[in-house]
């Protein structure tokens, strides 16, 4: 008799970053191979803890671990020269033939829409240089998928959090702050719940596809932090007016958009049940984890 089971897959992952490895560890769970490349030796050691196979890059040939793979997912960022992936081995990943593509991007795409619903078919309008950059990928990645038959799908991410990306310590250490934009909210995705829709997306391609990916409730920052206190059982960090705050260019850029963003289509198209539907859940279990 015929073994039908589907082969194991083998999942490069171009920038093995707090997301793509997520992924890589659902992956391994499920006894597939995972390559991942990373700029430094030091962070390589910690891919091989996990069961991931290191690369230097750059500074290694990629050809032979696209050769290799059956899944890729890229999640290097773009820079005002664009996407170093995309310009120096979008053709190679093209000629590869992986079973799955998937771009890694972000919700920033569509810029600010004043609190109001945005889904995957609103336009791309991105107030930020960072949006303008992932628009310009997501749309170069497009042209070569139409171009070469690349099986291209594209993820845009809210922001995201998870363990080791949590308010607690900030909240226990004191540098918490409660910073009050009237009417900014702010959509967010917990990392596992990313690395559940990759997968489900994995064994159920459907090239062209772009999901958003994110939780349930859009909500203020500030009721974040506040709920965060409460769970810890200590003072909520005072409220602090946006325009009085002192802030980095890349904290205060982040303020300059406010939407909520719809996540119908990956529950429709991929079935996805979101483990932390709110950050309220993610939360809690964020708190039990680092205790």
């Amino acid at each position: 008799m015929s073994d039908h089971s589907p082969s194991p897959v083998r999942l490069l992952c171009i920038g093995c970053g707090y997301s793509a490895r997520a992924l890589a560890a659902r992956v391994i769970a499920n006894g597939g191979e995972v390559v991942g490349t990373t700029r430094s030796e030091d962070k390589a050691q910690g891919l091989r803890d996990m069961g991931i196979t290191p690369v230097i890059w750059p500074g290694t040939p990629l050809a032979p671990h696209l050769d290799w793979a059956t899944h890729i997912v890229h999640s290097v960022a773009p820079d005002d020269d664009g996407d170093p992936v995309l310009t120096d081995h979008g053709r190679e990943i093209a000629d590869a033939q992986p079973n799955w593509f998937a771009y890694l991007s972000t919700t920033g795409v569509y810029g600010d829409h004043d609190g109001a619903w945005v889904d995957e078919d609103s336009p791309l309008a991105p107030s930020t240089t960072r949006g303008a950059q992932r628009v310009r990928a997501e749309t170069g990645w497009q042209a070569l998928a139409a171009q070469t038959g690349l099986p291209l799908h594209i993820f845009r991410l809210a922001g995201i959090y998870g363990p080791g990306r949590g308010p607690f310590a900030k909240v226990r250490n004191g540098t918490a702050r409660r910073i009050v934009k009237p009417g900014q909210v702010f959509s967010r995705t917990h990392v596992e719940d990313i690395a559940q829709v990759l997968h489900r997306s994995m064994q159920a391609p459907a090239p062209g596809s772009i999901y958003n990916v994110c939780d349930d409730d859009p909500a203020p920052p500030q009721d974040v932090i506040a709920h965060a206190a409460d769970l810890l059982d200590v003072p909520r960090p005072p409220e602090i007016a946006f325009a009085d705050a002192d802030m980095s260019p890349m904290a205060r850029s982040f303020y300059a958009e406010s939407k909520r963003v719809r996540n119908d289509r990956i529950k429709r198209h991929l079935g996805v049940v979101l483990r932390y539907p709110t950050y309220r859940e993610g939360l809690a279990a964020l708190l039990t984890q680092e205790d």
